[in-house]
């Protein structure tokens, strides 16, 4: 089960089981295709749809997703993070990290902070690209930047340390 707002509006639940989407506790018939890239086409009630995933940020379970042309943004939450967060724990991971890691191989676009800035949660530092996607790098916390290790145009390696933070 996961819950699930996008653009901050509309909140829904939704679940996969033996191959059948639950939304908001009804059955619903999608037929999805994988059309690769990040790009899927849909069939629902006999309408077409073609979503592409533009951007994710799998730790903080946040995407960026067209659909025919709509841009949504989507926040998901499983019942571990309502646990977390009925137990006043949710920020508990991202209050520890103190490196930003490099997710996948990629080249640095452009870096939006410098050193010594305090950052709030949620803000842009880097560009990113990757397999041929921007994806924008944000903070994890309310902290300052102690040491930047990239430039705009470094090519990274997954796991390198990019910002070391404090």
């Amino acid at each position: 089960m996961f819950k699930i707002n996008a653009n901050k509006n509309f909140d829904f639940e939704t679940s996969l089981k033996n191959e059948i989407f639950n939304i908001n506790g009804m059955d619903t018939d999608v037929d999805m295709v994988n059309l690769g890239n990040n790009r899927f086409h849909i069939i629902k009630n006999n309408r077409s749809f073609t979503a592409e995933v533009i951007a994710h940020h799998f730790t903080e379970k946040t995407f960026k997703i067209k659909v025919n042309n709509n841009i949504y943004d989507i926040e998901a939450k499983d019942q571990y993070d309502e646990l977390l967060k009925d137990l006043g724990l949710e920020n508990l991971n991202a209050t520890k990290l103190k490196e930003i890691k490099a997710p996948m191989p990629g080249l640095v676009l452009k870096v939006l902070v410098n050193e010594g800035d305090e950052i709030r949660k949620g803000e842009n530092l880097f560009v990113l690209e990757a397999m041929k996607m921007e994806n924008m790098i944000k903070a994890p916390a309310d902290l300052v930047v102690k040491k930047l290790n990239i430039k705009a145009g470094d090519k990274v390696e997954k796991n390198q340390v990019l910002v070391v933070l404090g």
